[in-house]
């Protein structure tokens, strides 16, 4: 298991190409295709948790009925300013986390609505996507972590020990910011 960094992780240039590989099920096509494939595969596994990362594939999953348990976006779909997503009964937190890294106070709001029981929205200031890392490490196995993949579709993550295990050794490359 994965323990909170006490420092904020940045990465690094070499990990970014990494991480333009789906880490998951790629899942190619239009909002509405994507959609029926996705609701496809959560009705066959049934996860325990499912978590959405990024706004226009949570825009997505609300609107065809699909409601993840935590929902992380950033206002903002490839650097553009996005439509506010509205989660309904839902707790809500708002974190600061700039582009390219995880912070301690990203790691624990992610920690934090897990617990919750019911839906919780974290809205980011700065950016979400590395955030996928921190649900995949965070969330308990049999969990489903779904984010875009840029002008291909979207990503179904199964948490499963492979997929910590991956994401465990990227986490664990990137470069520890001490504080200041």
């Amino acid at each position: 298991m994965t323990i909170r960094p006490k420092h904020t992780l940045i990465l690094k240039p070499e990990l970014r190409q990494e991480l333009k590989n789906p880490l998951g099920l790629l899942i190619k096509g239009t909002p509405e295709e994507t959609m029926r494939q996705l609701k496809k595969i959560i009705e066959k596994e049934k996860p325990r948790y499912l978590v959405s990362v990024g706004d226009i594939v949570s825009q997505n999953m609300l609107r065809k009925g699909i409601q993840p348990n935590i929902v992380i976006v950033d206002g903002k779909a490839m650097r553009e300013q996005t439509q506010a997503i509205d989660v309904q009964n839902r707790r809500s937190m708002t974190i600061e986390n700039p582009a390219g890294t995880i912070t301690p106070q990203a790691w624990q709001a992610v920690e934090e609505a897990l617990k919750e029981k019911r839906p919780t929205l974290i809205m980011i200031e700065g950016e979400e996507d590395l955030l996928t890392l921190v649900s995949a490490l965070t969330m308990p196995q049999g969990s489903i972590v779904v984010y875009g993949q840029p002008n291909e579709g979207i990503v179904a993550m199964k948490v499963d020990q492979v997929a910590k295990h991956k994401v465990n050794l990227i986490v664990q490359a990137m470069e520890s910011m001490p504080k200041s």
